[in-house]
């Protein structure tokens, strides 16, 4: 009869893992029966019984189940059946569509570890990177001590996030999320309204040890890169900003959604009439700011830090014995670059 109907086109027998439906018919204390129609009867039993039963528990007999055929010919001649099998294959096909559709889903975050937060989607286990955080959540750790990063992201376990899937792969079972591919995208819709050399107001929401963010506009977040902050040296940037402070800053790039700015883009650049107030030769008074293995950095009352290098010293040592960082002495001018901003220096001993 299968045969028959199978040759006329009107019926297609199931193979071994495709997902077809059933009715359950009975279940014992290991094993669960379902009704295949004219393929007979199949079986959840073992394993598959066991990873599945407190579901199968609650069906009635009656109720239609979607299940995976395990074996065709199984013993006793049952089909083999996997409802969890086939729970976990319609699960990726669902979750392959809403990746191809950039479809945003809503997860409850169940744990969290040095990389980022650990949750489920469908029953499959699936990772949130760090780097893959909105600036609302992404840990802002100065110095990146990765005890700290832990602790503030333990502070999402519970919560629930809006994400997209980002990269799938049901050969590995890996699911990687995305909080940030949202945000980008409704930032890069904002920066339509903004162009680089745009002056714009905003608020200092984190400091960190490489520069400040800076919020403005419809909740857009830029960052101020500390060689930006001034045209003077500046080893900290805590040291001429503070959170919550309202400043103006202008736009220098925009780039794969991110945008930097700059505080020193709007003060008079001291480079542009340095040579009109110094000359190679001339003898200056400047304030040594900063020692680093190849030299002292000096800041002229203009603002305007120069070098004074290791070689004119010949060893750290004898710098260290010559300078102290605070104090000022007369240096000659060895070269001026404006355009490079390079001023080179000598100790006048």
């Amino acid at each position: 009869m299968k045969e028959k109907l199978q040759e006329e086109n009107l019926l297609e027998i199931p193979k071994e893992g495709s997902i077809i439906e059933g009715k359950i018919v009975g279940k014992g204390r290991a094993a669960a029966y379902v009704d295949l129609g004219i393929f007979g009867t199949g079986i959840i039993f073992g394993k598959e019984f066991y990873e599945a039963k407190d579901e199968l528990k609650d069906l009635e007999n009656g109720e239609t189940v979607s299940v995976k055929v395990i074996d065709i010919d199984g013993e006793d001649g049952y089909v083999e059946l996997s409802r969890h099998q086939a729970r976990k294959d319609m699960a990726w096909g669902v979750l392959e569509e809403k990746k191809e559709n950039s479809e945003t889903i809503s997860v409850k975050i169940e744990g969290a570890n040095k990389g980022g937060l650990l949750a489920k989607l469908f029953g499959i286990p699936a990772f949130l990177p760090s780097s893959q955080l909105s600036s609302d959540h992404y840990p802002h750790v100065e110095g990146g001590d990765r005890d700290k990063i832990l602790e503030e992201l333990q502070e999402l376990v519970g919560k629930k996030l809006d994400v997209r899937i980002l990269d799938l792969s049901k050969e590995d079972e890996k699911i990687i999320l995305s909080e940030k591919i949202r945000e980008i995208e409704k930032k890069e819709e904002a920066l339509k309204d903004y162009s680089e050399g745009d002056v714009v107001e905003g608020e200092i929401t984190g400091i960190v040890d490489f520069g400040a963010f800076i919020k403005f506009g419809e909740g857009i977040e830029g960052l101020i890169h500390i060689s930006e902050l001034d045209w003077s040296l500046v080893s900290d940037p805590s040291d001429i900003l503070e959170e919550n402070q309202e400043i103006e800053a202008k736009i220098i790039k925009i780039a794969d959604g991110k945008v930097f700015l700059s505080l020193k883009a709007l003060k008079e650049d001291p480079w542009k009439t340095i040579q009109e107030k110094h000359s190679k030769g001339d003898v200056i008074e400047g304030k040594v700011t900063k020692m680093v293995s190849f030299g002292a950095f000096v800041e002229l009352d203009s603002g305007i830090q120069g070098l004074c290098h290791i070689s004119e010293f010949g060893t750290k040592e004898r710098m260290k014995a010559s300078l102290e960082v605070g104090k000022s002495y007369e240096f000659e001018i060895l070269s001026i670059d404006a355009d490079d901003h390079r001023l080179s220096l000598r100790l006048k001993s």
